[in-house]
């Protein structure tokens, strides 16, 4: 949207737009955008929140006020309920990795993994046959496959590319947003589970193997010369508000 923005302008159109990954505004240069530290896909935070949405988009508006940019502004406030949001009364029979700050070996790691997927398999089966429909499968894979994908580049430093006409860091991160569809749903499939997005995400970086496993793709991709690679690890795979789980365990 950045992109389309000087084209606009430039026909003498005032833009102005809600951003959600400040780097990118950052480089594109947008002639007016508001950065929020909202979810992916929430650009007005949290759903069923008409008065805090509403001043989400008068900032955004506001900034048409200005005659010339790029302006960058930060919206001070989180989503409602993001700084309470816990996942504690999931009940998933999940295997979880290590606590937050605890560092679990390659090996071991890897088959929580996929002792998670295992588990899990029954209730995405369920959520898929509830609602007829489910958002993994960017790649083309089954989740056993999507997963296998993961751990066999983490564990061997290359793996063959399953999926045509991307490159394997595309594939990688489809890989990894397949994955976390496949755990949301299962997740929401159980009974007496809450649905809103934010505790169901706290659960899955919060909690879980899988995201653990995402995390190590982000640091060896970090590692890495090849510029794709590179543009994975540090915008594409863990989401900014979840970085905090990780940070202070940064090395393989």
């Amino acid at each position: 949207m950045g992109g389309i923005a000087h084209y606009l302008e430039d026909e003498g159109l005032s833009t102005t737009q809600i951003s959600l990954i400040i780097e990118h505004t950052q480089t594109i240069r947008p002639p007016r955008a508001l950065w929020v530290p909202f979810e992916l896909g929430r650009p007005f935070g949290t759903p069923n929140e008409p008065e805090f949405q509403t001043r989400v988009l008068i900032s955004a508006l506001k900034l048409l006020e200005a005659k010339q940019g790029p302006v960058l502004e930060v919206f001070p406030e989180d989503a409602p309920g993001t700084a309470d949001a816990t996942a504690e009364t999931l009940a998933c029979p999940v295997s979880f990795a290590a606590p937050e700050g605890e560092k679990t070996p390659t090996a071991q790691l890897l088959q929580a993994f996929e002792n998670e997927i295992g588990r899990l398999r029954g209730w995405y089966d369920l959520s898929v046959e509830m609602r007829g429909r489910t958002t993994a499968g960017l790649t083309g894979l089954i989740p056993e496959e999507a997963a296998d994908l993961l751990a066999s580049y983490i564990r061997d430093g290359r793996a063959e590319n399953p999926v045509a006409d991307v490159s394997l860091a595309t594939a990688l991160r489809m890989a990894a947003e397949d994955i976390k569809a496949f755990y949301l749903e299962a997740i929401s499939a159980q009974p007496g589970q809450p649905q809103d997005s934010g505790r169901l995400a706290d659960w899955f970086w919060g909690k879980t193997a899988a995201a653990r496993v995402i995390n190590t793709l982000r640091e060896i991709c970090l590692t890495l010369d090849d510029k794709e690679f590179q543009i994975l690890g540090k915008l594409l795979l863990v989401p900014r508000a979840q970085m905090h789980r990780f940070e202070k365990n940064d090395s393989i």
